[in-house]
């Protein structure tokens, strides 16, 4: 029986009526994550249902046309080896950092494959959140694609965690490379309360399994690329390596996976991701490439501004916003930038341009069978008083009065700490960063100045606080701060 969330949290039974609607715009999944039923449903053999199936397939096909992009993108990689029968299928295409993703690497003459059950803008709508820039709709977006470039990219409505419905746009589609970006990617949005702990991760690691085992069995050739995070290492005492670490230890020697130190459920569902993933390398000899990212910004990229249609979203907002986001809107509207805590907190940043290319390069340069690779994928690191004093300087030179204040730090973490992560790998394949330099932050405040009648200041205060986790809906708090 299908269910709603109410304004208060809680759960009743939709009607006949509101379930078709209701299932038509959201996935199975997060109507279903408060249910005490949960544990029960995840192991469930579940019967076909090929009407829907068929429906996931079909959603959303885009008619290219002859015309092209005002920019010159290229059709072939930057590496030279040629993409024309490079079937690549991007789970979560729809967000961030999957649409960026898709679109250059359609661009680039790849057949892409968008795999998407659309949950990022339920999540908003479930919080009341917007992104600062008004998208459009996924179908949208990829018939736009379609007719100013004319590359036609696959949009499939559907939901991972129904192994039924993705394996067979998986058989569909037989990609040689999947890259999994489909996961609940924020840590507040996990600390909420019980419900969205559980539901972090139940999407995440069970969803992450259903595409091994779909590439287990349908093609075991196909090369997983998936996104990690660099929170999985936490703020250890000593250089972050990138995936493992020789040790020498009471006179022998082995060479381990890093130890990993996730710092809410949603970094500890991605640690989960990522000894499965080794696990299955080893067991199904699977290929696999982990990218652990640091903190992305930038909303443009040659492919998302080639129309309005195609804008990237922008977060600043407590829950999916990141600090450099935040700190550019406060300095946009006039409010003081709200470092948590000390602000010595130390990350690695890379630029949504490095994203895309990061990705190309680990589909180029395949990992082989039976073979876990990890990639540090990020560019340079800054701390959060380090990001607050460019905005400063940079907004200053726009003519904004742009404050720096301290507030409470919600989160349970190192506010001072030795940081030194490895990041040689992607250069070594040919990366050409894009560093956070002047010219970028002007941008990036331009951007912000030109889109500010849309921000929500209540949605910047940080809502989510680590301590206070608990089994009560957050619902209703987890997006406004209480006075």
């Amino acid at each position: 029986m299908a269910t709603q969330i109410l304004a208060s949290g809680a759960l009743q039974p939709l009607q006949k009526s509101q379930h078709l609607e209701v299932k038509r715009q959201t996935s199975r999944a997060v109507l279903n994550y408060g249910r005490s039923s949960l544990p029960s449903r995840l192991f469930q053999a579940k019967p076909a249902h090929s009407g829907r199936q068929q429906a996931c397939r079909s959603a959303g096909r885009s008619t290219a046309t002859s015309a092209v992009l005002s920019t010159e993108i290229p059709t072939i990689p930057h590496n030279g080896t040629s993409s024309s029968n490079r079937r690549v299928m991007i789970i979560g295409g729809d967000g961030y950092c999957g649409w960026a993703t898709a679109l250059h690497l359609s661009a680039r003459g790849y057949a892409v494959c968008i795999v998407d059950n659309l949950v990022r803008r339920t999540y908003d709508i479930q919080l009341g959140l917007d992104t600062l820039t008004p998208i459009a709709t996924a179908q949208k977006r990829v018939q736009k694609w379609g007719e100013i470039s004319g590359k036609h990219i696959e949009l499939e409505i559907c939901d991972i965690c129904d192994y039924e419905a993705f394996g067979e746009v998986f058989r569909s589609f037989k990609p040689d490379a999947v890259v999994h970006f489909g996961e609940q990617r924020s840590a507040p949005y996990s600390m909420i309360d019980r419900a969205r702990a559980v539901y972090t991760q139940h999407n995440n690691v069970i969803g992450n399994i259903n595409v091994m085992f779909a590439i287990k069995e349908f093609n075991p050739d196909c090369h997983l690329v998936k996104l990690g995070t660099m929170g999985e290492y936490g703020t250890p005492n000593i250089d972050i390596e990138e995936g493992f670490i020789t040790i020498t230890h009471n006179g022998r020697t082995d060479t381990l996976p890093y130890p990993k130190q996730g710092n809410s459920f949603y970094h500890l569902s991605k640690v989960h991701d990522s000894h499965n993933i080794h696990f299955a390398t080893k067991a199904w000899k699977l290929a696999a490439t982990d990218l652990n990212q640091g903190i992305v910004y930038g909303v443009k990229t040659e492919e998302t501004v080639a129309d309005p249609v195609l804008i990237n979203r922008f977060d600043y907002d407590g829950i999916f916003g990141t600090a450099l986001n935040r700190f550019v809107i406060q300095a946009a509207v006039g409010h003081p930038l709200t470092v948590y805590g000390k602000g010595g907190q130390t990350r690695g940043f890379l630029d949504i341009r490095d994203t895309v290319r990061c990705v190309q390069l680990a589909i180029d340069t395949p990992a082989d069978r039976g073979e876990f690779r990890v990639f540090n994928q990020f560019t340079e690191q800054f701390s959060v008083n380090d990001i607050a004093k460019i905005v400063n300087r940079e907004g200053d030179k726009l003519g904004l009065n742009v404050q720096v204040s301290s507030v409470p730090n919600p989160r349970v973490e190192a506010e001072e700490h030795y940081y030194n992560a490895k990041h040689s790998k992607l250069e070594e394949l040919g990366l050409q960063p894009h560093l956070l330099g002047e010219n970028l932050m002007e941008s990036l405040l331009g951007f912000a100045l030109e889109y500010k009648d849309r921000v929500d200041l209540n949605l910047i205060k940080p809502a989510v606080d680590w301590r206070t986790t608990s089994s009560a809906s957050g619902t209703k708090t987890a997006a406004v701060a209480r006075h």
